[in-house]
């Protein structure tokens, strides 16, 4: 007998919050990172009408869990929603994949057929809990110089130096996301995703995305130092990549603030089920969900993971590079997509034509799960049809999702 197929697993909608600044000044800063995790659980139940204790699962990306964000986010924000006690919650930190790993574990369980509905996103409050403040086994002495790795600013620094990528290369693409953000952010490209960030009495805290800088100029970007070059050269970092990398004489320092992702909060969710959910509750597919994977990479360099993510993927999927309409590649650092698109031969026109984290910011465990958002409107805004979504993970890992429309 023949194995029965497995159902597929369908996006049926995708929300998010803006994107604030990562500081005590920014809009987002009096918001608990709960609260900002439950204004977009609220905000999906509302817009898809679903009742009470229908979800499956609540799968929450989240990075530095600690402090506010620490013990498990996702079920006290389901607690704190009208989803019922029924939905449990898990809390995942696959660091800055952990949003898109969420949706990874949705489709993985709805097409395995062991669930039927289940909500993943992802919620970093970067102003409130500081990046690295939750410590961690990754600075373990032993090894961090037993195997040479370094802060991933300086593995940036040395992406770009592998691959050939110059300072204005790197300022180019910067300027560009943020013209492209600029532009998004005019026409409303976000807005069938954006949800506002309210108070309790219902007064708006923010309703756009706060950090992207349209002045920005190439001049501007170029007069700003290099932000790891001191660290990497007067510090000895920049010598513990020879170990895994001895040809590299000099690593050319050329990252800095204005082309590095910004330091925001926010928090996003997307609602994944199989064909029956959704005739049982009345949605409508957006998107199949079409091959996923997540792979690990060599550490020291850490930031190509993209590549070989993107690989697996279209090899599952029985694709090529050439049928995939719209690329989200997260602009870690500038380098990360410039390396992406040499590596598969991609024109720009199809790679972050909204702008990416280095212009609207990188809310950390969130970022994954928005970008599957953008990528889903874009697709539907252009009547294309294939999209993929990828980052770069610390520690030498990427991690990859291609979606369909339906």
């Amino acid at each position: 007998m023949a194995p029965a197929a497995l159902p597929d697993a369908f996006v049926y909608d995708a929300v998010r919050t803006p994107r604030g600044k990562g500081k005590d000044s920014g809009a987002l800063n009096t918001v608990a990172p709960v609260r900002l995790l439950v204004g977009v659980l609220d905000a999906l139940q509302r817009r898809n009408e679903l009742a009470a204790d229908v979800v499956d699962d609540v799968i929450v990306g989240c990075v530095t869990q600690t402090s506010e964000q620490g013990s498990c986010i996702a079920r006290a924000a389901v607690l704190l929603t009208g989803l019922g006690d029924g939905p449990p919650g898990q809390t995942v930190n696959r660091y800055c994949g952990s949003g898109l790993e969420t949706v990874n574990q949705a489709a993985a369980l709805v097409a395995s057929g062991f669930q039927d509905l289940v909500i993943a996103g992802g919620v970093e409050s970067m102003s409130r809990v500081k990046m690295g403040s939750d410590g961690g086994a990754m600075f373990d002495p032993p090894l961090v110089l037993g195997r040479g790795i370094v802060p991933q600013g300086i593995s940036a620094d040395l992406l770009a130096t592998l691959s050939g990528i110059t300072r204005q290369d790197v300022d180019a693409f910067a300027l560009q996301s943020q013209h492209r953000a600029a532009s998004a952010i005019e026409v409303g490209a976000f807005g069938k995703s954006l949800v506002p960030v309210r108070d309790a009495s219902g007064l708006t805290i923010l309703e756009v995305d706060e950090y992207p800088r349209p002045g920005s100029t190439i001049e501007g970007l170029a007069k700003l130092n290099p932000a790891f070059e001191v660290m990497g050269t007067q510090f000895g970092l920049d010598a513990l990549t020879r170990k895994a990398y001895p040809q590299i004489e000099r690593i050319h320092h050329v990252h800095h603030a204005g082309n590095s992702s910004g330091i925001v909060d926010g928090a996003a969710a997307v609602l994944v089920g199989n064909a029956a959910a959704g005739e049982r509750h009345g949605l409508r597919a957006r998107a199949r969900i079409r091959a996923t994977a997540v792979v690990g990479d060599e550490p020291v360099l850490m930031l190509a993971g993209p590549m070989p993510a993107t690989e697996r993927a279209l090899k599952k999927a029985g694709m090529s590079i050439q049928d995939i309409d719209l690329f989200e590649v997260n602009e870690a650092f500038a380098a990360v997509p410039l390396a992406f698109m040499q590596r598969f031969d991609v024109d720009d026109d199809r790679v972050n034509v909204n702008g990416g984290a280095i212009a609207l910011g990188h809310p950390l465990g969130a970022t994954g799960a928005m970008l599957l958002g953008t990528v889903l409107d874009e697709l539907e805004r252009r009547d294309l049809s294939v999209g993929l979504v990828t980052l770069c993970i610390g520690g030498g890992m990427g991690i990859a999702t291609i979606v369909e429309r339906v």
